[in-house]
């Protein structure tokens, strides 16, 4: 059966599922497009939904796919997962049927569920779906009785199975910015170990409480959806869920002060600052805004705080990180703060070394591979071995990322390794590049890339996306940054479009700049 709990904290989701239903039943556990469900009703249907992929034939390690948006089918199954063995794969709803293949086929799922807008691009899929035994639709039409309809029947009682804290939960498909998507597996225990350090050192750099409304922006298919939503679930909050970003009706539930506490990245923050109308006083019941996935500019987080007069913690990490390795905590957000620019601390119980291209360990400030010692990393990449022994070695795990500890233990993320530009020998990060242009008054966002150059290898170019009513010459973006980067970094092109090709993450594609470039 499942784990029992340590110290009133439940080690399993299925131990966690049957504590809330026996604590607070009647607490609402999910909350969606005026949809509720409480805390028995989850642990109900999530134990009918564990005998229903029983029944299909489910067993410990069967990879379950979920193609579909938001809502709480998408965590009914999670839970039954958590109960039966079974691992959660699911995929964006956004991707081609092409790169949808390539997810389902890569993970070998079995079972599918999916929304009604999909299932002719499976029908055309499926020849390619080898292991693919059964297509479940998840709302119900005139032609399917729906994911509802597909558990009924089945008992609400526990199952027998059992599946431990280090028991793959979850295998989430890596963004492709850099390659292939690959698939990253992910424990129970890998979950929930930041809260476990966290709870140890009594420390509240990133909390959930039973009476938070807790809202997260980003999808089921991102690592933060789930990892959010989990630690909220821990704590018997109500959870929020919104199949999308939309603006407006973001800044509606803030407004209506259900929400006190929410998960997004910085290209949201500046969406929803960007209301009409917007004002202090619209977030006076949000206690704490936590963000990352990508980096921030200092003077869009110094607006942020001025305005939304809530605490704020930023994380740092990656997929297989399972979401979170670095925090910048709350005693560090505030006017002038001379730690806004990184991106945290490592939590306590956890390292993070920059190392040279030999793994030696470079001195504070010194650029390199930025590799993380943390009991939440992954269990590997599915059915890679070779990739999981170069990102896990010697007890690290080695991020891809190039960046800096400074003498106070602070981490600086300068960029992607594969993303550096090599200008005449000279490294440049292009996020020093995005951070100075992002100053310019005129300036609403900005990509920066290389581009070959007959000369000097690579040059720097931009891409920018002007302010309403702006159209910044690049003289003009020139001259600004004339006192700010050294010769070699200043862009010596430019390009002004609409919008960034971002993934759900908020992480901008360079790929496709470059491809486009």
């Amino acid at each position: 059966m499942s784990a029992p709990a340590t110290g009133g904290r439940p080690r399993t989701i299925a131990a966690a599922s049957a504590q809330h239903a026996e604590i607070r039943p009647d607490h609402i556990a999910i909350a969606c497009e005026g949809r509720t469900v409480t805390y028995r009703e989850l642990h109900q249907r999530s134990n009918r939904t564990a005998h229903a992929l029983l029944a299909a034939g489910a067993a410990q390690g069967t990879r379950i796919g979920y193609l579909g948006h938001d809502g709480e089918h998408l965590y009914d199954l999670l839970l039954a997962c958590a109960k039966t063995g079974a691992v959660l794969v699911p995929a964006d709803p956004r991707l081609t049927p092409g790169e949808i293949e390539h997810v389902l086929h890569d993970a070998q799922a079995e079972l599918l569920f999916t929304e009604e807008r999909h299932l002719l691009a499976i029908e055309g899929i499926r020849p390619a779906l080898d292991r693919l035994r059964q297509v479940i639709q998840l709302t119900q039409t005139e032609q399917a009785e729906g994911f509802l309809a597909w558990t009924a029947g089945h008992p609400y009682t526990a199952p027998t199975t059992s599946a431990g804290p280090r028991h793959p939960l979850a295998q989430m498909y890596t963004s492709g910015t850099t390659g292939v998507p690959k698939g990253v597996v992910l424990s129970q225990a890998s979950f929930w170990a930041i809260n476990d350090l966290l709870a140890r050192h009594e420390l509240d750099w990133l909390d959930w409480r039973e009476d938070d409304h807790s809202l997260s922006l980003l999808p089921g298919h991102h690592i933060g959806g789930p990892w959010w939503f989990l630690h909220g679930y821990r704590a018997g909050a109500t959870n929020v869920l919104v199949p999308g970003f939309d603006a407006k009706r973001t800044m509606e539930l803030i407004r209506d002060g259900g929400l006190t506490t929410a998960l997004m990245v910085p290209s949201m923050l500046q969406i929803l600052l960007s209301e009409p109308d917007v004002e202090p006083s619209d977030f006076a019941g949000l206690r704490k805004v936590v963000y990352g996935g990508s980096p921030i500019s200092e003077s869009v987080l110094q607006r942020c705080i001025e305005v939304m007069g809530c605490e704020f913690a930023q994380i740092y990490g990656l997929t297989e990180t399972c979401a979170s390795a670095v925090c910048l905590p709350p005693a560090d957000h505030y006017p002038g703060s001379p730690r806004l620019g990184a991106a945290g601390r490592p939590y306590p119980g956890v390292a993070v070394q920059a190392v040279d291209e030999n793994g030696a360990v470079l001195p504070p400030g010194g650029i390199g591979e930025l590799r993380i010692d943390t009991p939440a990393a992954m269990e590997s990449y599915w059915q890679r071995p070779q990739e999981t022994s170069r990102t896990l070695a010697d007890g690290w795990l080695y991020t891809g990322d190039a960046g800096y500890v400074d003498a106070d233990g602070y981490v600086y993320v300068c960029d992607r390794i594969k993303d550096v530009i090599l200008v005449a020998g000279e490294n440049v990060y292009p996020a020093e590049v995005e951070n100075a242009l992002s100053k310019h008054p005129a300036v609403a966002d900005v990509a920066v890339t290389g581009v070959p150059h007959q000369v000097r290898g690579e040059a720097v170019h931009a891409c920018v996306v002007a302010g309403p009513g702006e159209r910044p010459s690049p003289r003009a973006l020139l001259l600004f940054l004339k006192d700010r980067l050294a010769d070699y970094k200043m862009p010596t092109s430019y390009e002004f479009v609409d919008e960034l090709p971002r993934n759900a993450g908020g992480k901008i594609l360079r790929r496709a700049l470059r491809d486009r470039a």
